[in-house]
C-alpha cells in the first residue's frame, strides 16, 4: 500500500513551495530529508531570490523544470542551473550559498529543492559542489526515467552520494503505466510534479507525498489519460540515524545547532562569503534558546 499525504504550503525567498518532507511522522524516507516542489510560477525581474544563508550536515540537490537559477556559495562556486541539469552541494562542517533569479523579463520557475542528510561518516568534513548538464536515462517502456543521484534500472549518475540512496525523475505519457525497478531493502518516496498517477489504486496528485515501505522490487505508476505525469521517485536504505533538522541545518543536537547559528550570526570564517549581493538571510529565533 502508498501511505498519502498533504504537503505543506510555505514561502520560500518570494516562491510559494510545496513542502513534502519532512512530516512530523516521517522525518526521512531513507537519506532524503526535505523536499520542497516550487512552481511553477512566474518570476517577476525584480525578484532576486535567496540570499546568503548556511548550510550544516546536508547535500541540496536541485533540478528544474523550468527557468534558471544562479548558484553561488562560499567555495567560490558560480554555477547558472537550467532544465535537466543537477546543482549537488554538499555542506559537511559548513557552506554558505545562495540562489539568484537570473535578470531576465518576466519567466516561469518549476523545480525541486531536495535534501539529503549526511551520514556520521562525512557530516563533518569539508564541503564540495558539484554540476551535471548530462545524467543518465534508462527506458522503461513508454516512460523516460532521468537518474539524478545513485543507482537505478543497473544505470548510475555520476553525482556524489555518501549513503545508499537514490533519486529518479520519471516522466510517463498519458494513460500509460509504468514498472520502476526497486531494492526491497529501500523505502521510497514519491513527489509529483506535473499531471496525476495512481499507485497501488491510491491516486496522487501535485502537493502530495506518496510513502512505500520497504519489502517491494517494483513500484507501478499510471499517468491520468488527461495529461502526462512527472513524477520524482525517491528511495534508500532507512536512515541511520535520528537527525535534528532546523532552519538550514540537519545535525544530531541542539548543541550543533547553536554553534553553527553563532557562527552564521558572527560572520565567523566557518562560513565564508558568497560573492553574492543579496542580503543574508538572519538566523531566526531557535525555541530552545534564550539567545535566538
Amino acid at each position: 500500500m502508498i501511505e498519502v499525504t498533504d504537503s505543506r504550503q510555505a514561502i520560500v525567498g518570494e516562491t510559494p513551495v510545496r513542502r513534502a518532507l519532512p512530516r512530523r511522522d516521517r522525518r526521512t524516507v531513507g537519506a532524503w530529508c526535505f523536499a520542497d516542489h516550487m512552481g511553477p510560477v512566474t518570476v517577476a525581474s525584480g525578484d532576486g531570490g535567496i540570499g546568503p544563508h548556511p548550510h550544516i550536515g546536508l547535500q541540496t540537490v536541485t533540478w528544474l523544470l523550468a527557468g534558471e537559477l544562479l548558484h553561488r556559495d562560499s567555495l567560490g562556486s558560480e554555477q547558472l542551473i537550467r532544465p535537466g541539469q543537477l546543482n549537488l552541494m554538499t555542506a559537511g562542517a559548513g557552506v554558505a550559498h545562495a540562489e539568484e533569479n537570473v535578470a531576465t523579463p518576466e519567466r516561469q520557475l518549476h523545480g525541486i529543492q531536495l535534501w539529503v542528510a549526511q551520514p556520521e561518516s562525512t557530516r563533518h568534513r569539508d564541503a564540495a559542489f558539484e554540476h551535471h548538464e548530462d545524467l543518465p536515462r534508462v527506458d522503461l517502456g513508454p516512460a523516460d526515467a532521468t537518474v539524478l543521484v545513485g543507482s537505478f534500472a543497473g544505470t548510475s549518475s555520476p553525482a556524489r552520494r555518501d549513503t545508499d540512496h537514490f533519486g529518479v525523475q520519471l516522466t510517463i505519457p498519458p494513460g500509460a503505466t509504468a514498472e520502476a525497478p526497486v531494492s526491497p531493502g529501500h523505502e521510497h518516496a514519491l513527489v509529483v510534479l506535473v499531471g496525476a498517477i495512481a499507485v497501488d489504486g491510491s491516486a496522487l496528485t501535485v502537493g502530495q507525498l506518496g510513502y512505500a515501505a520497504p519489502e517491494r522490487d517494483t513500484i507501478g505508476l499510471r499517468a491520468d489519460a488527461t495529461e502526462h505525469a512527472v513524477v520524482m521517485l525517491l528511495g534508500g536504505t532507512p536512515f541511520e540515524n535520528e537527525i535534528l533538522m532546523w532552519w538550514n541545518f540537519v545535525a544530531r543536537t541542539r548543541d550543533e545547532i547553536d554553534a553553527a547559528a553563532m557562527a552564521w550570526t558572527s560572520a565567523s570564517d566557518r562560513f565564508a562569503d558568497t560573492g553574492s549581493q543579496l542580503g543574508r538571510i538572519p538566523v531566526p529565533p531557535r525555541p530552545w534558546s534564550s539567545a535566538g
